[in-house]
């Protein structure tokens, strides 16, 4: 996709803008908020009792998912809604102290751009965006509360995908790039949705870090059974994100493990060690990866991880080179090289570019903002601020050039 020229080379004394920098940076993490009939549309009536129902308690709406009260999110209407970044200085370090629930008191009727593609083409242009990867909200966050009915969660991926190219499109006018979800729970439907939804344009497909469990009980999602899907995907050459979700991470009874969407930092209580479950489950679904050889296996794979966090990056390096002593004989190439090769990183954007880069190279770095929820950046290029350090070269990888790179299908 090619950048539009927009002027001349910023100046460092001032804020940048996608004025300043001569082309419109492509967002790896966007997101939209879930229309009420997004878990049913598509579900068969029959099976919806095991998927996802709406139930009325003490006149708010709920979700249950397999039966269960669902608790994720508080209002899953959405309406009316927090605004974009609203725990931006919460997530900076909180300067003046203040409590999560005064930072989002200022709530706002449901803005028509978060559940429409035309009014969100218009928002883009506004904020500077080229382009943008899509990804749901509470879609990633349900399949946990079904693993233990596979048909559920085949019901639910189908149902959803198919909403999801209702309302959104896989490919919006080559700008919005919706990501249809892919549960490995039965590998026979997963295979035929990754055929059916690449059929329909996808360029991007998204799963959630975590083992899979299938009807005879849970496997890595790199266990052979699953080979052929990732053979499709190889072939076809598009990209898997894996997505900060509900991993069903265990804190070991240290802390309730009930997951929130706000429990997941700690928002609403005492630090505890949920706030580290979105890292510990990419760490671990990248880490291993590189064991299993899934790129030996299928060497055109291409992986971005985002939303999860960069902070477990040097560690698992330094693992992967003990590993790589240990293991002698076991690994083609250097785990390190191997994870380099096939491995895109969108950093939380608190967390330090400088350290990420410097670890990955700039041009296995990606800019995602989290717009619009709460806990991402109130305008997608305030993430410019961290960047006015970088070479031209460098900020225009991250801001554009690597996520454009991984929304083009490099079929073998």
């Amino acid at each position: 996709m090619a950048p539009d020229d927009l002027s001349a080379p910023p100046d460092q004394s001032s804020p940048l803008t996608a004025d300043d920098l001569g082309y419109r940076p492509f967002d790896a993490d966007n997101h939209y908020y879930e229309a009420l009939d997004a878990f049913t549309r598509h579900v068969d009536p029959r099976m919806q009792s095991r998927v996802v129902q709406w139930v009325d308690i003490d006149g708010r709406k709920h979700h249950l998912v397999g039966g269960r009260l669902a608790r994720a999110v508080t209002n899953p209407t959405w309406n009316p809604i927090a605004k974009p970044g609203a725990l931006r200085d919460y997530f900076r370090g909180n300067p003046d102290g203040r409590r999560p629930a005064e930072l989002l008191r200022d709530r706002e009727p449901l803005p028509g751009h978060y559940m429409n593609p035309q009014a969100r083409l218009d928002v883009m242009d506004a904020q500077g965006l080229q382009a943008i990867w899509l990804f749901p909200t509470l879609g990633v966050l349900y399949e946990e509360l079904l693993r233990h009915d596979v048909d559920a969660v085949v019901a639910m991926m189908g149902g959803f995908n198919r909403w999801l190219h209702d309302d959104w499109g896989y490919n919006c006018s080559e700008r919005i790039f919706g990501a249809p979800y892919i549960a490995l729970a039965d590998a026979a439907a997963a295979a035929a949705e990754v055929v059916r939804v690449l059929g329909l344009g996808a360029r991007i497909l998204v799963m959630r870090p975590a083992a899979v469990t299938t009807r005879t009980g849970q496997v890595s999602p790199f266990h052979t059974m699953f080979d052929p899907v990732w053979q499709l995907i190889d072939d076809a050459g598009v990209t898997v994100v894996i997505h900060a979700s509900d991993s069903g991470y265990s804190s070991q009874g240290y802390a309730e493990d009930k997951f929130s969407a706000n429990l997941g930092s700690g928002l609403m209580g005492a630090p505890n060690l949920r706030a580290f479950a979105i890292e510990r489950a990419a760490q671990d679904w990248l880490m291993q990866s590189v064991f299993e050889k899934i790129y030996d296996r299928f060497p055109n794979l291409r992986v971005a991880s985002v939303e999860n966090g960069s902070d477990f990056l040097a560690p698992m390096f330094r693992k992967f080179s003990q590993m790589a002593r240990k293991s002698s004989g076991w690994f083609d190439d250097h785990p390190i090289d191997t994870f380099k090769a096939h491995v895109w990183v969108n950093p939380f954007w608190e967390d330090d570019v400088n350290e990420v880069t410097a670890l990955m190279g700039a041009e296995r770095v990606i800019f995602g903002s989290d717009w619009p929820h709460i806990e991402g950046m109130p305008e997608p290029l305030d993430y410019l601020a961290d960047l006015k350090g970088f070479s031209d070269a460098d900020r225009r990888a991250i801001m554009l050039d690597n996520v454009a790179y991984l929304n083009q299908p490099q079929p073998t």
